[in-house]
């Protein structure tokens, strides 16, 4: 994997740099976590990385990690200078599941009263663009956490699935939902009830990944990606992710008038007007995001 540039402050005030391949760098200000890391990355720093960190636990999913997910999400939301956003893991595991030990005793009740996994969902509700870097495993609520963003690159070791039906419950966070939408019926019934993994080759066959790549190339293409989006208008990114996002929750009629209308919109932003005149003057846009 592509080497890192890490600010590390010392108890002698030293830096350590790492290649500049990646340009990461930790937050100063950031607040700390426990179960993950949070940097930036890119030559203009404007790609967020989430490093999802319990190697110990292959990265399981526990209530901390996901509530420390969602606080990193929030800050990278609000930050202007951030425009898009990378989740990752480990080469071993970008999320092996939920954490079953912290949910084998939960009741049905509690679980009602206390709307288990609501809290999960704050991936899929951001409105900047979030990629999936997956490494190793993505099963269970991993897989549905890569699910849970815009777009998923894979290296080339990696595997997925939903296995919960061997521990005797289903998907709670979108596996039976999210997955059938985009490999089709026949194919998740079979990975949601035989609880098979499924290769990184595969997934891409099936349209569960855009990009397969080696798995010591994955974080550097993810964050090039990133940077790639980063060139152009936060604000037409956004109405474009929103027009995309609405083919899975409507008809084709009303996606086809969402659209439209949004298409419209944009005639009404200064960045439309600043995107045709660079076109036609044959120079590089400068977006305001007005």
């Amino acid at each position: 994997m592509a080497t890192v540039t890490r600010l590390l402050v010392g108890r002698v005030g030293t830096l350590a740099k790492a290649s500049t391949a990646s340009n990461l760098r930790l937050f100063s200000s950031a607040p700390a976590y426990e179960f993950i890391k949070v940097e930036r990355s890119g030559e203009k720093s404007n790609v967020g990385v989430i490093t999802l960190n319990r190697p110990k636990a292959l990265n399981a999913l526990c209530n901390g990690l996901m509530t420390e997910v969602s606080k990193a999400l929030d800050d990278f939301e609000t930050d202007k200078s951030v425009g898009a956003i990378v989740i990752t893991g480990s080469e071993k595991a970008f999320a092996a599941g939920a954490d079953i030990k912290e949910m084998q005793n939960n009741t049905y009740s509690q679980c009602i009263l206390g709307n288990f996994l609501q809290d999960w969902t704050r991936v899929a509700r951001t409105q900047k663009p979030v990629i999936a870097a997956v490494n190793g495993y993505a099963l269970g609520g991993g897989c549905e956490l890569a699910m849970m963003c815009d777009i998923i690159y894979a290296g080339d070791k990696a595997k997925f699935g939903q296995p919960e039906i061997a521990i005797g419950t289903i998907p709670g966070a979108g596996g039976s939902q999210r997955l059938t939408r985009v490999v089709g019926k026949s194919k998740a019934m079979e990975m949601c009830l035989t609880g098979d993994m499924i290769t990184a080759q595969q997934a891409e066959q099936m349209n569960l990944v855009s990009k397969v790549v080696p798995a010591d190339k994955l974080l550097e293409e993810a964050v090039k990606l990133g940077e790639k989006i980063c060139k152009h208008s936060p604000l037409i990114v956004a109405l474009c992710k929103e027009a995309v996002n609405t083919a899975y929750e409507t008809t084709l009629a009303e996606g086809l008038k969402f659209e439209r209308r949004h298409f419209h919109a944009t005639f009404s932003t200064k960045d439309r007007r600043e995107g045709m005149t660079a076109f036609v003057e044959k120079r590089p846009p400068v977006f305001t995001s007005e």
